[in-house]
């Protein structure tokens, strides 16, 4: 089979599509043939031996996948041959076949196409968890959203705005803004403005009535972090989730005790880990949401298997909008 193989950590552009063995299900694993799957930031660090996990090497990376059931392991229950399904797992997306853990793998509704359901994967069940379970979003409550335009974001956003939050969503250029807003964010905020540690601040104390946010979700990290922790409210909680900014945030604690503040992570491979059980029900959630149209991926692109390594390198440039898929042909 065809697959993208990390040999040596390095470069986006030092890797390439191989000929492989095809993968062999083991138990309480399936076999699926791969036919959309759906890219994100974390991609690409793994690539480079940058993730917080590096896989033994070489390894095949990639964390979500849709297509149809070709093959069942030993002991599996709950999938038969046929079936549509996406898997959400730690690496071995970006390649024809994959063997997926049954306990990461959940059935595509009919009305889901392979796109969406692979560009849902990942994206959609962090931000949720970071809302609902890491943030307790209580309803009514005024959530910031940044890098608001990108996969997690925009999914926080449509979340979010389903559960009855008030939005503010926070992003570098006027197209990812109003992308959120069409979104169903009630207000923006620029995040490409100097001085964020005072700016950003007062952006969002414009817009409520100088309260501040009840949560922030931020998957950016570096000088948005900073600001984004000032605008928060009495008893805020800030949910950090990613550092595309390239640097990682430090705080002084003594600054939590001012208004009683609460910071929080969000690792949604622990949550698989320790708590699966948090996970069907965020995903039964969230395909609730979509069957009534409150979410949908936004995939801004659709590229060839064959071009991976040009939607890759739109993250490394910080030009990604919404969602990019692979679709795998035949």
């Amino acid at each position: 089979m065809r697959a993208v193989v990390v040999n040596e950590f390095g470069p986006i552009d030092t890797h390439d599509i191989e000929e492989i063995k095809d993968p062999t299900p083991e138990t309480n694993e399936i076999l699926i043939d791969v036919e959309a799957v759906g890219l994100n930031f974390p991609d690409t660090l793994m690539l480079q031996g940058l993730y917080q996990t590096r896989p033994e090497l070489p390894f095949v990376p990639g964390r979500d996948a849709a297509g149809v059931v070709i093959g069942l392991g030993k002991g599996v229950k709950g999938f038969l041959v046929g079936d549509r399904v996406v898997a959400q797992v730690r690496w071995g997306a970006y390649a024809k076949k994959l063997a997926g853990p049954i306990d990461r793998c959940f059935g595509i509704p009919k009305n889901m196409t392979f796109f969406d359901a692979a560009a849902l994967g990942t994206v959609y069940p962090t931000a949720h968890v970071a809302l609902m379970i890491r943030g307790q979003y209580k309803k009514g409550e005024t959530v910031l959203v940044n890098g608001a335009g990108g996969g997690v974001g925009l999914a926080a956003v449509q979340i979010a705005n389903a559960k009855g939050a008030t939005v503010i969503a926070g992003d570098i250029s006027e197209e990812k803004r109003q992308l959120a807003l069409d979104h169903g964010a009630d207000h923006a905020i620029d995040l490409s403005v100097e001085n964020l540690r005072e700016n950003l601040r007062s952006q969002v104390f414009a817009v409520t009535d100088g309260r501040g946010v009840d949560i922030c979700l931020d998957p950016v990290g570096g000088d948005v972090f900073d600001g984004s922790l000032r605008a928060l409210a009495f008893a805020g909680r800030i949910i950090t989730i990613g550092y595309a900014s390239g640097r990682i945030p430090e705080a002084k604690v003594n600054y939590f005790n001012l208004k009683n503040l609460t910071l929080a992570g969000v690792a949604l491979d622990l949550h698989f880990q320790h708590v699966p059980e948090t996970i069907l029900d965020t995903m039964a959630d969230l395909y609730g949401l979509y069957g009534q149209g409150k979410v949908k991926p936004e995939i801004t692109t659709i590229f060839p298997f064959e071009e991976f390594k040009t939607a890759l390198n739109m993250f490394a440039e910080r030009k990604t909008i919404g969602k990019l898929v692979l679709t795998m042909g035949s």
